[in-house]
C-alpha cells in the first residue's frame, strides 16, 4: 500500500497476536488505513507503523504502554481517546467483577458507570463522584502491611521491602482513573461532541471488524504455515482498506505459466516390498473403504 496522506478525524489503533507474530492496525472506524507486522508490541513497531500515516485528530487506543509513549512522540497535537472496554477491563482484572470490599464494590460501580455518561454535565458529575470516593477511602489506601519473620510475602513486594500497602489491587484500579482524569483521556470524546466532531469512545469496531475477521480467517484455516497464513491476512486486510483494486488485476500472464520445475510424480510402488505385496496401493472393497451405513452413517 502507498500512503495517501489523508488526514483523519479519528483513528484506532490495536494489534492482534497469533502464532509468535502480531499485526498492529490503523483504521478509521469504517476501512482499514494501513498495518505492519511485528513480533509484540513495542515503540519500534508502532514507530514503523505510525510515522507512515499523518496525525489525526483523535487516536483511540488502549492502554498499551508503548503505544501511547508512540501516539504522544510522533502525534503530538492529536488528542488521545482511552478505550472503555480496555479500562473496564482493566477494572475487572484489579476488583475481580464481584468484589467483596466494600471500596471495590463502589469503585466497580463507578467504572460501570462510566459507558453511561453521554454529556459533559454527567461527565463532571462522574468525575466528582470519583473525587468523593478517593476522599472517603483515602485511609483505607493507605493501610500498610509490616515484614515479619516467616510471614509469606506478596509477588510485587522486592526483596528487602519491609513494608507494603494492604489493598495495592484497590489502590491500581483508582490510580488508573485518577491517571485517565489528570490526562484527559477520559472525556475526549464528548468535549469534541460539543465542537461538532463525532468521535468513538472505544476501539470496538476495529475489535468487531478486522481484528474478528482475522480470528475467524485463522479458526477457519487451521494448520496454514505461518508464511500463507500471514499472506491471507495480508490480503484480507488489504480488501478492507477504502478502494481495494479487484484482486485479479494483481495476476500477470506470468502465474499462468506452466512450470515443469514443481511437477511431483508419484510412484505406486513405493513404501516396503512387503507392505505392497501385503497391502498393495489400489483401492479395494474388502478392505472395508465401500459406503458406509448403519450407525457410522446417521445424521443424527
Amino acid at each position: 500500500m502507498s500512503p495517501t496522506g489523508e488526514i483523519h478525524d479519528q483513528i484506532m489503533l490495536d494489534g492482534t497476536y497469533f502464532n509468535g507474530w502480531c499485526v498492529l492496525i490503523a483504521y478509521t472506524g469504517g476501512y482499514v488505513i494501513d498495518w505492519q507486522w511485528c513480533d509484540r508490541e513495542k515503540i519500534a513497531s508502532w514507530t514503523a507503523l505510525l510515522c507512515r500515516i499523518p496525525a489525526p485528530t483523535v487516536a483511540v487506543i488502549d492502554g498499551n504502554g508503548p503505544l501511547i509513549a508512540t501516539v504522544q512522540n510522533l502525534w503530538p497535537q492529536s488528542r488521545i481517546q482511552r478505550c472503555y472496554f480496555h479500562v473496564r477491563q482493566a477494572g475487572h482484572k484489579h476488583l475481580t467483577r464481584h468484589p467483596r470490599l466494600p471500596a471495590n464494590r463502589d469503585l466497580l460501580n463507578l467504572y460501570k458507570a462510566l459507558p453511561r455518561v453521554t454529556s459533559l454535565d454527567e461527565a463532571a458529575a462522574w468525575t466528582a463522584a470519583f473525587a468523593s470516593w478517593e476522599a472517603s477511602w483515602e485511609p483505607f489506601l493507605k493501610h500498610r502491611t509490616y515484614a515479619a519473620s516467616g510471614a509469606p510475602r506478596p509477588a510485587y513486594a522486592r526483596p528487602g521491602q519491609k513494608w507494603w500497602y494492604t489493598h495495592i489491587r484497590t489502590r491500581r484500579a483508582g490510580r488508573l482513573l485518577a491517571e485517565l482524569i489528570q490526562d484527559s483521556h477520559l472525556f475526549t470524546w464528548l468535549e469534541l461532541t460539543e465542537s461538532g466532531l463525532t468521535v468513538a469512545r472505544a476501539t470496538s469496531t476495529l475489535e468487531g471488524g478486522p481484528n474478528k475477521a482475522i480470528k475467524d480467517f485463522l479458526r477457519a484455516h487451521r494448520g496454514l504455515s505461518i508464511d500463507h497464513a500471514r499472506r491471507g491476512i495480508d490480503w484480507l486486510l488489504y480488501l478492507q482498506t477504502e478502494t481495494p483494486n479487484d484482486p485479479w488485476s494483481f495476476v500477470t500472464p506470468g502465474a499462468w505459466e506452466y512450470n515443469r520445475k514443481h511437477t511431483v510424480i508419484v510412484d505406486s510402488g513405493s513404501g516396503r516390498d512387503e507392505t505392497n505385496r501385503l497391502y498393495g496401493t489400489g483401492f479395494s472393497i474388502e478392505d472395508g473403504n465401500g459406503i458406509q451405513k448403519g450407525w457410522g452413517g446417521r445424521s443424527r
